[in-house]
């Protein structure tokens, strides 16, 4: 594998809304980024990804578009985008931006003018198509709910929105429409840009001719998934879009692509793959039912573990996954793959350890470093997001009460994620002096970074270690570029990997349970001769450490892990 500069790094992901408002208007800012760059260098970030701030009408928080190349003024000013580059620059921190071009806003000029004439120019900018005898084109299901069809009022014609309404899908069959969309990516890259993160890309190519497939809840409507699976070719537009845009700026590019077929992995991410890389969402995914949140099943540590080597094995000698155990459109991650019992610092130490020590670039979301937790909400009326209201919609429809159809949509609401971050314990958690537009979580008062800069055994400060060990030099080409070998795969709640590289092994190892674990390592490490060096990190503190005990025959080693601790040790 060629080496790219990206590689070393640890990449951190900010909701621009939420991270901090500097003007009193309860909405985080461009200006309340620049102002936390020390906070992100001190905690070790060399990579920033920023989720949506061009203009939009948020229907879906800025991933409706209404202009590419103007920052929304609910977050400052190009001026402003300018500064943060430049300083961002003077840290040594890469700045990359959403590119959500499979759908732009309905108050985009493109689809203004589509509606003027559907059948001209700009109509074919979009999917506009007739509705014959009263029926639709297809029976698709919007990611939110109902019809992928909007109807055009006055006309016999529909648009298509594989999202919001409000989210016209781009026709990227069109050349003219993929030059126009290219021609904007390289004016930003020109401008400074690192690259981009993604968004929602797989849903560009559409298995075409329109057609129903069969349908999977009783309104007659078939998942997405299904649909996607049928439609082949994409590698041709993200080739172009590669080649005309990305390459030639050495560009970082993570591509949001789901459910992609092991054999086709290297032509996304591999030697001249479409993007640089894409993020892991096997564990994501898990238990995930297209029947709607009650259906879905929370994942088991174990259930845990073999996603991620699922995950590590696809990708080894292919190319770089981005991993992540949440981000803006998830549940936060300690309150998803983490027992009751385990929802405390010593287990969001130890699920940091398992994912971030995986071969991959790590990546960060906002509040992540501080352990921040799932929201506890009293009120749909406290919601925002738009896919958890038709969630919450559906549920009252089946006869649920309001307080039951609350409480399932609550664990996988997207605004866990998006509530305001928890800067210290003054009122609205620091984030702002006026009202937030998403209520702060009632736990700020003890989860703040605050708090935990001030403390030399939080998790933040865990997570800069985590930062640290994968840039030491002695270990660095490891962590970086090593295989990664399940070992105890059997043992229940337990999970451990090799991390091998050129003449050097390191052990991560983990803890899941509430009690003690008695580890037999021998087959681990006499296979390869190998002996237990030093312990690099380890979530408990030191006068707390595991005693590692050595028979006197000189080769088992036997490992007592406390709960819920875990630990890289270095072998020789």
């Amino acid at each position: 594998m060629k080496k790219k500069w990206w590689h070393t790094k640890t990449a951190y992901q900010i909701y621009p809304k939420s991270f901090y408002d500097t003007n009193g208007d309860g909405i985080g800012d461009i200006q309340g980024i620049i102002s936390k760059l020390d906070y992100l260098q001190e905690l070790g970030i060399e990579i920033l990804w920023l989720s949506p701030i061009y203009l939009s009408p948020c229907a879906d928080q800025g991933y409706d578009v209404a202009d590419y190349c103007r920052i929304d003024p609910q977050f400052g000013t190009m001026e402003d985008m300018d500064r943060l580059l430049a300083e961002a620059k003077k840290r040594n921190i890469a700045v990359l931006m959403d590119l959500v071009v499979n759908h732009c806003s309905d108050e985009h000029i493109w689809f203004k003018k589509a509606l003027e004439d559907p059948d001209g120019e700009y109509g074919k900018y979009f999917y506009i198509e007739e509705i014959k005898d009263g029926k639709l084109p297809c029976n698709w299901r919007s990611y939110f709910g109902g019809s992928v069809w909007e109807p055009i009022p006055g006309t016999n014609k529909a648009y298509l929105h594989l999202f919001h309404k409000k989210q016209p899908d781009l026709n990227w069959e069109n050349p003219k429409l993929r030059q126009e969309i290219y021609t904007m990516v390289n004016w930003w890259l020109d401008k400074g840009l690192a690259g981009f993160r993604i968004d929602a890309i797989v849903n560009i190519k559409k298995p075409l001719p329109f057609t129903d497939y069969p349908a999977d809840r009783e309104d007659g409507l078939c998942d997405m998934g299904q649909v996607l699976a049928h439609a082949h070719g994409i590698g041709e537009f993200l080739g172009e879009m590669r080649d005309k845009t990305f390459a030639p700026h050495n560009a970082l590019t993570i591509g949001e692509v789901f459910n992609v077929p092991d054999e086709e992995v290297c032509d996304f991410i591999g030697e001249n793959g479409y993007f640089s890389s894409m993020f892991d969402f096997r564990e994501t995914v898990f238990g995930h039912s297209s029947l709607g949140w009650y259906a879905c099943r929370r994942p088991t540590p174990d259930d845990y573990k073999r996603c991620c080597f699922e995950s590590q094995e696809k990708s080894f000698g292919v190319g770089f996954l981005s991993n992540i155990i949440e981000n803006h459109d998830e549940p936060r991650g300690v309150s998803h793959y983490l027992p009751g019992y385990a929802q405390n610092e010593t287990g969001k130490k130890l699920l940091a350890a398992m994912y971030f020590m995986l071969r991959g670039l790590p990546f960060i979301y906002q509040g992540q470093e501080l352990g921040m937790e799932n929201h506890v909400f009293s009120s749909i009326d406290e919601i925002d997001d738009i896919s958890t209201k038709e969630e919450y919609r559906r549920y009252l429809e089946a006869g649920l009460t309001e307080d039951e159809a609350l409480q399932a949509v609550s664990h996988y609401s997207r605004d866990n994620a998006r509530t305001p971050f928890q800067w210290s314990d003054e009122e609205n958690a620091g984030f702002c002096t006026k009202t937030p537009w998403l209520p702060v979580n009632k736990n700020y008062k003890s989860i703040n970074a605050k708090e935990q800069i001030e403390r030399k055994d939080s998790v933040f400060r865990f997570y800069q270690k985590l930062i640290a060990l994968r840039k030491d030099s002695r270990y660095a080409d490891t962590i970086v570029y090593g295989q990664t070998i399940p070992v105890l795969v059997e043992e229940k709640d337990v999970m451990a990997y090799l991390r091998r590289g050129k003449g050097q092994t390191l052990l991560v190892i983990g803890n899941f349970r509430e009690d003690e674990v008695v580890l037999n390592l021998e087959n681990i490490l006499q296979n390869d001769q190998l002996r237990i060096k030093e312990v690099l990190l380890d979530n408990y503190p030191e006068n707390a450490r595991t005693a590692w005990l050595e028979k006197e025959n000189n080769k088992d080693w036997i490992c007592r892990l406390g709960a819920l601790q875990g630990m890289v040790l270095a072998l020789e």
